[in-house]
C-alpha cells in the first residue's frame, strides 16, 4: 500500500511539474539574451524566483508550505497534502533543465525557421520542443529521479508513502527490516525509472 501511495505521489507529481515547468522553462530561454523574447527584467525576476525556490532545501520548504497547501487542497497529511510542495520543490529545478535544453538547439535552424516566416509559435512547437526532445526526457527523468528521494523526505511531515513507513516503523519502532525493505523498493523504483529514461533518450536521439 505504502509502494502505491509512493508511485501516486510520484506520477501525480512528476505530471504537474513538467505541465508548469516546461512552460517556465522555455519562457526562460525565449526571454534570455539574445532569444526571440529578449526581456531583461522578466527573465531576471523569473530567474531570481526560479533560483530562490531551488536554493531552499526541500525539507525546510515542505515545512514553509504547510498553510499554502492546506489553502489549496485542505490538508497538510497524506498524498493529497505532499503534491503541492512536491510541484514546487520539483518544478523550478525542471525548468532550468529545460531551458539548458533548449540552449543546445542549433542557433541556425531557428534562423531558418524564422526566415520561412514561422510565427514564434510555431518555432517554439515545430523547432524548439521537437530539437530538444532527447535533453527534454533526460531533464523529466532526473526530475523524477529527484523527486522520488522528495517522496521519501515527505514522510517527515506525514506524507504517506514509503518514506512515511520507514520514519514511523523503520526509524521510530526501530524496525530495522522495514527500514531495509522501503529503501530496496526505493533503489528498484529509480533504477528502473533511469533505465526507461535512458532508453527513450537513445529511442528519440538523431545521433
Amino acid at each position: 500500500m505504502a509502494t502505491i501511495d509512493t508511485l501516486i505521489m510520484l506520477g501525480l507529481s512528476a505530471l504537474f511539474t513538467v505541465i508548469i515547468g516546461l512552460p517556465v522553462g522555455v519562457l526562460l530561454f525565449l526571454t534570455s539574451k539574445g532569444q526571440l523574447l529578449e526581456n531583461r527584467l522578466f527573465y531576471a525576476t523569473a530567474s531570481f524566483v526560479v533560483n530562490i525556490l531551488r536554493s531552499v532545501p526541500f525539507i525546510i520548504l515542505m515545512i514553509l508550505l504547510i498553510p499554502f497547501t492546506k489553502l489549496i487542497v485542505g490538508t497538510s497529511l497524506g498524498i493529497q497534502g505532499s503534491i503541492p510542495p512536491l510541484v514546487i520543490g520539483a518544478a523550478p529545478f525542471f525548468a532550468r533543465l529545460v531551458e539548458t535544453s533548449l540552449r543546445e538547439v542549433d542557433k541556425g535552424v531557428i534562423e531558418a525557421a524564422q526566415s520561412m516566416g514561422a510565427t514564434h509559435w510555431q518555432i517554439i512547437s515545430r523547432v524548439l520542443l521537437p530539437e530538444s526532445r532527447p535533453g527534454l526526457i533526460a531533464g523529466i527523468t532526473i526530475t523524477t529521479v529527484a523527486l522520488v528521494s522528495y517522496t521519501a523526505m515527505s514522510g517527515v511531515i506525514g506524507g504517506g508513502g514509503l518514506g512515511d513507513l520507514a520514519i514511523r516503523y523503520g526509524y521510530q519502532r526501530f524496525q530495522t527490516d522495514v527500514m531495509l525493505v522501503t529503501v530496496a523498493i526505493l533503489i528498484v523504483l529509480v533504477q528502473i525509472l533511469q533505465s526507461i529514461g535512458d532508453w527513450l533518450v537513445l529511442r528519440f536521439s538523431r545521433k
